[in-house]
């Protein structure tokens, strides 16, 4: 699981760690373990929000880790074009390559370690598809799609986007140099990534090596939730067993607390998080496949904006 790392960590900033006797650690609500499915032209997910109340959520809707699999030739897929309305999608490529493509004749590669931040807003049509390189020879695939809401008065803002490469993501270590930090959008521990958010959230790729803790200053004003992508280890202060594939959800406090077992499964050196929050935006929330608005007349609304074109035409070299 490259992303993008370091061979030191001691070489990197360092988060304090917080004060005990001043901070109060987040307690563990729940820990779910998130069901297997398929998306798109068929590549394997897991839904990490499966079962989990939207009040804990907010202001995140929907979240797939896309993979880990190893792909043999001719296997990798991708998605067929597709509408968005009312929200934002991030595309956190871990291992692979993924190209876009949209009605507005915008377009990229998301590569290792590379993140696209896509502003849907008032609605756009796009694809997401593996290189034809990468499907004649097969290889490893594996992301992170996230959708964040955006406020009723946010969502009819013309879409947009942000490439946030590798390189620019805000890398930190843990006091002692045992977790590796990844920063890509919001403000942790006063470092800040380079993703530029509508809405206020923080979104976090920690790597804690076997037998070390990471307990990260959190705002106040965020939910917090972990999402363990390889690995096995703990949450909370009690230290609640966790594994890959599971979603903790975190109560109020300052801190939130991770910890990887000493004793790894093959092929783990420790345990792979995202910890995300962000600032509830405690608005009536109505969704139906790949639209999200406040209510049922905004989705029917979508639903004829779209197959009247109005959020967009699917390029005729594409179709």
């Amino acid at each position: 699981m490259p992303a993008v790392t370091v061979d030191n960590p001691l070489t990197l900033p360092r988060v304090e760690q917080p004060d005990v006797a001043t901070t109060t650690a987040r307690p563990v609500l729940s820990v779910t373990t998130a069901p297997r499915g398929f998306e798109g032209e068929g590549f394997p997910v897991r839904r990490a929000f499966a079962g989990v109340d939207q009040r804990y959520l907010d202001p995140f809707i929907h979240m797939d880790q896309m993979g880990e699999v190893e792909y043999a030739p001719g296997e990798p897929k991708g998605t067929a074009w597709h509408p968005h309305r009312g929200f934002e999608t991030v595309t956190y490529m871990i291992d692979g390559i993924m190209e876009h493509q949209d009605s507005t004749g915008g377009g990229g590669v998301i590569a290792n370690g590379a993140t696209q931040w896509m502003t849907a807003g008032a609605g756009i049509l796009h694809i997401e598809t593996p290189p034809e390189a990468l499907v004649v020879s097969g290889g490893l695939f594996h992301g992170i799609q996230l959708w964040v809401n955006l406020p009723a008065a946010e969502k009819w803002t013309p879409p947009n986007y942000q490439d946030i490469s590798a390189g620019a993501v805000r890398l930190v270590s843990s006091y002692d140099g045992g977790v590796l930090v990844r920063i890509i959008a919001g403000e942790v521990a006063g470092y800040a990534g380079p993703g530029a958010t509508r809405t206020p959230i923080s979104f976090v790729h920690a790597t804690i090596g076997a037998g070390a803790e990471l307990v990260l200053p959190w705002r106040k004003d965020f939910n917090a939730l972990v999402y363990g992508l390889s690995g096995r280890g703990s949450v909370g202060a009690d230290r609640r067993p966790f594994e890959s594939g599971q979603l903790a959800v975190y109560g109020e406090g300052d801190t939130v607390t991770v910890e990887a077992d000493q004793a790894q499964d093959r092929g783990a050196p420790g345990l792979d998080v995202l910890i995300l929050g962000g600032r509830p935006i405690r608005e009536q929330v109505a969704q139906y496949g790949p639209f999200v608005m406040n209510t049922r007349a905004e989705l029917v609304q979508a639903f004829e904006d779209f197959q009247a074109g109005r959020m967009g035409v699917v390029p005729v070299s594409s179709s």
